[in-house]
């Protein structure tokens, strides 16, 4: 049974920064590969999209509202994905999930609906 962790979320000023993270266990990660996800939602909005990572980490997409603020990485060692998130704004407070699915080896995915596999989220609260 994979179990998605994420941690890191937190109440940061605007202008800070924050770096998610998010462990995976039980899936068979020495034979599959996973696309890994982050999505976020706000209060009274829906879930929406903020980055995704291949498993390799050779390709990446970002939502345009997050590029060149927020990062995504991932360490296969520890079966762990992370967001940077700088330069922080209030309109980014949300609860962050991060999402898994089995994919072929460089395939990447931005659909929400695509993901199998969702942590509980992590809440990020920046204040103006």
């Amino acid at each position: 049974q994979v179990q998605l962790v994420e941690s890191g979320g937190g109440l940061v000023q605007a202008g800070g920064s924050l770096r998610l993270s998010c462990a995976a266990s039980g899936g068979t990660y020495f034979s599959s590969f996973y696309v890994m996800g982050w999505f976020r939602q706000a209060p009274g909005k829906e879930r929406e999209f903020v980055a995704a990572i291949s498993w390799s980490g050779g390709s990446t997409s970002y939502s345009d509202s997050v590029k060149g603020r927020f990062t995504i990485s991932r360490d296969n060692t520890v079966n762990t994905v992370y967001l940077q998130m700088n330069s922080l704004k209030p309109e980014h407070t949300a609860v962050y999930y991060c999402a898994q699915q089995r994919r072929p080896y460089g395939a990447i995915v931005v659909e929400e609906r695509e993901y199998g596999y969702w942590g509980q989220g992590t809440q990020v609260t920046v204040s103006s």
